[in-house]
């Protein structure tokens, strides 16, 4: 019999398969990114969702950190789903206008995964539509708001 030297020799052999896999499967936990992608519980606020509709509580504004100096335009939103309330983002110069109090809005992730973008702390959300309408289309002035 070959020593080892103390370490653990991988299973071979032809009936080594089933250790085999699950060996790799009991190592992949140990991979940080393999764990994210399998955990799916986006920020656990969408709840794996990727968007979510919520209605307009109040408009603010945030200034962006060091150094840049502006004041991005955000609104505070409370989840229809859970009632969880959050803070996303107005994209787009003006885009602020064509948002009212207790409007409902559709959110979406700002593209990294739960974390904050760019320079603005803490908002990790951002407007998409606004009363069933496209943010971008108000913008371009194709579609208006409809009135209620």
């Amino acid at each position: 019999k070959r020593h080892t030297m103390g370490r653990k020799k991988s299973p071979n052999g032809i009936r080594s398969a089933r250790q085999l896999v699950q060996r790799r499967k009991d190592n992949k936990w140990a991979d940080k990114r393999w764990v994210k992608s399998k955990r799916g519980n986006f920020s656990n606020v969408f709840q794996g969702a990727s968007h979510a509709k919520g209605i307009v509580l109040e408009k603010l504004g945030i200034e962006s950190k060091q150094p840049n100096s502006a004041v991005r335009k955000c609104c505070r939103v409370q989840l229809i789903k859970n009632g969880k309330k959050i803070s996303a983002f107005v994209p787009r110069d003006g885009c602020l206008n064509y948002i009212d109090d207790n409007d409902e809005v559709l959110i979406s992730g700002f593209g990294r995964s739960g974390h904050a973008v760019g320079d603005i702390p803490g908002i990790r959300f951002k407007v998409v539509k606004v009363a069933g309408v496209g943010l971008y289309a108000l913008y371009k002035e194709k579609k208006d708001k409809p009135r209620v």
